[in-house]
């Protein structure tokens, strides 16, 4: 089984630079061991379980949150039996295609 969460935490009223506090999500994500991919709106996560990716997100979360007074998030999850390397195997896809059609 795969799961795949494509999540955004985001610190409120801590002003317009964010980018040291989302660090901190960031850190717990990678230090999870899970394979991951941060860009500049999302970071996705891959686990065997719904329960795995979901505790990583929280732990984010809570990260985030004991430095800022209010937290947003935002959610997409992909739960797919018998599938695994799902992280990489769409992005390559994705690219197989493109290359196909001469972009």
């Amino acid at each position: 089984m795969s799961v795949l969460v494509a999540f955004s935490v985001s610190p409120v009223g801590t002003g317009e630079d964010v980018g040291e506090i989302v660090a901190e999500a960031i850190r717990v994500v990678r230090a999870s061991g899970l394979p991951n991919r941060t860009d500049a709106m999302f970071t996705t996560i891959e686990g065997e379980s719904w329960d795995e990716v979901m505790a990583v997100v929280k732990a984010a979360t809570e990260a985030v949150h004991a430095r800022s007074p209010r937290t947003g998030l935002v959610l997409k999850l992909d739960w797919r039996d018998g599938v695994s390397g799902a992280l990489d195997a769409k992005v390559a896809t994705v690219d197989r295609l493109l290359g196909e059609n001469g972009d």
